[in-house]
């Protein structure tokens, strides 16, 4: 263990970011937990590290757990960003799951709810 930690730390001290990165959700449009006056047409998804998006997944589904969101497709110039399509037409809250694949091969995935004012 301090063998791992010592590596870490000097790769840190370096500059060079360790082996064991994943792709962790930074930030979301509409964002994790907000309220939008507006249903949007689309949900933009930035992540920590670049992914590879035809192995990605995400469902968004309204209350009534109807799945409201098209095929994620990569964001051009944008390795770590992925944008998914929305057909939201009522208020109400949306939980969104998502399933991230990093081009490291690593897996992550999470989940949050955002709202549609009426």
């Amino acid at each position: 263990m301090k063998l791992f930690t010592a590596s870490v730390l000097l790769a840190s001290l370096a500059g060079l970011s360790p082996a064991f990165a994943h792709a962790f959700l930074l930030k979301a449009d509409p964002g994790v937990g907000s309220i939008v006056a507006t249903a949007p047409a689309q949900l933009l998804m930035t992540y920590t590290e670049g992914l590879e998006v035809p192995f990605c997944a995400v469902t968004v589904t309204s209350a009534t757990g109807t799945v409201v969101n098209g095929k994620p497709q990569a964001v051009p110039g944008h390795r770590n960003e992925m944008s998914v399509p929305l057909h939201i037409t009522a208020p109400g809250t949306y939980s969104v799951t998502w399933h991230a694949v990093a081009v490291d091969t690593h897996h992550t995935q999470g989940s949050f709810k955002f709202t549609v004012s009426p």
